[in-house]
């Protein structure tokens, strides 16, 4: 399965917004400056996440995007089902009508369990999980280039 830029930004917009949660609203082109993603692009993905709940805007002076709830509720399983749907690699793992062969195919079974693996992990991993990897990571930059 290959993630589409959709969730992949998305993802990007919301771990932004994790690690500069606290501040007031932040402007979507900071968010877009900082994460090399066009603005008009950040535009789009705001409205499902916010129709979602995910995200909270501010129109005006002073205005921005937030997260709407804490970065720890937020699982990354649920990001991408907004952003990007299903993640089972092949229509049968979902809908077994598609297929005639779908009770007897061990391919099929395989597929399912890969898709079970990606949504265990998607399921397990929340923004404040990738927002602190983010920030040991950022951490160990500094400390390799700055000793």
């Amino acid at each position: 399965m290959k993630l589409s830029t959709r969730a992949q930004y998305g993802t990007r917009l919301l771990l932004d917004l994790a690690l500069h949660q606290g501040e007031a609203p932040i402007p979507l082109r900071d968010v877009a400056r900082r994460q090399e993603i066009s603005l008009q692009y950040l535009e789009h993905l705001v409205t499902p996440l916010a129709g979602a709940g995910i995200v909270r805007t501010l129109r005006g002076p002073g205005g921005g995007v937030s997260l709407a709830k804490p970065p720890r509720q937020i699982k990354l399983s649920e990001v991408i089902a907004i952003l990007e749907g299903s993640i089972a690699l092949v229509e049968c793992v979902e809908n077994p009508g598609t297929c005639t062969r779908s009770e007897l195919c061990v391919t099929r079974d395989i597929w399912g369990e890969l898709s079970s693996a990606m949504n265990e992990i998607l399921e397990s991993t929340t923004l404040q999980d990738i927002a602190e990897r983010q920030t040991r990571k950022e951490q160990a930059d500094v400390v390799m280039y700055h000793i």
